[in-house]
């Protein structure tokens, strides 16, 4: 029995794209180290494919949001470095300790239970753990008061913990407005300095997002973590896009299943949002937001077939939508539509799509990457 059958709509991701902004981020960064975040199955591109690509290229450490992914790589016999981004949740230590995870601590009742198992199950290891540092994100790490310090020193003593180093996250790092960012930054040195203070000097530090790796070469330190530059993508069009070229790595495609004649009149999907106005060719896609494609995009969105644009009409369903084509001539049944890519000089970005529906681009490739097939037509280039 196969594992799985091939839909008429799919996901298709260039591994050589991949490479190239892996290389375009690796000359920008200088000497700092690269994890590569990958959460997510890698923003929807296939965390197993993408991580043996950037393996390939020297990545020095993946970064994750949950132990499945640990799990994921580890069984795939990925062996480099994995940083789990979120807090460790507090019944799976042992199972953090056995895929060899670098935990980011975010509280000292994690740090102790860490260690408690550390004795327990490993008593002749000490667990490397980064501690997470509250700049200014508002979601997790510790505050820059005697509080916070006090829970670090802590921390530092405890038997099987090595402080590694120190992470925070930036908030603001695309906007062109730079006085947030900076302020997070001297909050990060200030709470490096308080630190040393007491002793507490680990020489790793890391908290450039991809904004950050353009704008700010002053925070990439001892190691930078690019997430959506990766796949090609840039958090806000106010980045220099000279500074750090990129391709987009995903396009979405699909083939027509149904093309239909109609007469004018003619309601289209649910709740009769649209009426032909004269006679139509409407073209039914076998994909909808159940595959990632947004619903809140129903009046708004487009795409590409024979290299013209074409509007999809009607309310986007869970698993198909429709397309107005009959301005195009020569569209037959089984004809490539481009959901989001380029066609015949054209294209559909994610950027758009992400306008038009109300959301960001990472949201817009994460959720196509969830249920339609990944096709790597690249994948030995």
């Amino acid at each position: 029995m196969r594992n799985e059958t091939r839909r008429a709509a799919w996901a298709e991701i260039r591994l050589s794209e991949i490479r190239n902004n892996y290389r375009a981020i690796r000359a920008l960064a200088g000497d700092s180290e690269i994890i590569a975040a990958i959460k997510a199955d890698a923003y929807g591109h296939g965390a197993v494919k993408v991580a043996w690509e950037l393996v390939k290229e020297g990545v020095d450490a993946f970064g994750i949001a949950t132990l499945n992914e640990a799990v994921q790589l580890r069984a795939s016999g990925i062996r480099t470095d994995i940083v789990l981004f979120g807090a460790t949740p507090r019944g799976n230590v042992k199972d953090l300790l056995d895929l060899r995870v670098i935990p980011v601590i975010t509280s000292f009742e994690d740090a102790r239970l860490l260690s408690e198992a550390a004795e327990r199950f490993a008593p002749k290891e000490t667990v490397e753990a980064l501690i997470s540092l509250e700049t200014g994100m508002g979601r997790l790490g510790f505050l820059d008061d005697e509080e916070g310090l006090q829970a670090i020193i802590a921390i530092d003593d405890l038997p099987h913990i090595k402080i590694k180093g120190w992470m925070s996250h930036f908030a603001t790092s695309e906007d062109p407005d730079p006085t947030y960012s900076l302020s997070q930054i001297e909050k990060f040195l200030s709470f490096e300095r308080q630190l040393r203070e007491f002793g507490i000097a680990p020489g790793y530090r890391t908290i450039a997002n991809s904004a950050a790796i353009v704008n700010y070469p002053q925070a990439h330190f001892e190691a930078v973590r690019p997430g959506l530059s990766l796949y090609g993508l840039y958090a806000s069009e106010r980045i220099d896009k000279t500074r750090l070229p990129l391709s987009p790595v995903m396009s979405v495609k699909a083939h027509i299943v149904c093309l239909r004649k109609t007469p004018p009149g003619f309601s289209v999907s649910y709740g009769r949002k649209f009426v032909t106005s004269r006679e139509s060719l409407i073209a039914t896609l076998p994909l909808g937001y159940a595959d990632g494609l947004p619903r809140a995009i129903t009046g708004k969105g487009r795409v590409l077939v024979r290299g013209a644009y074409a509007p999809i009409v009607g309310s986007v369903c869970m698993d198909q939508c429709m397309a107005d084509v009959t301005d195009i001539p020569g569209v037959q049944e089984y004809d490539e539509v481009i959901l989001m890519g380029e066609q015949g000089g054209l294209s559909i970005t994610a950027e758009e799509i992400a306008e038009k529906s109300g959301t960001i681009n990472y949201e817009v490739v994460t959720r196509f990457g969830q249920r339609l097939s990944k096709v790597y037509p690249q994948e030995y280039a």
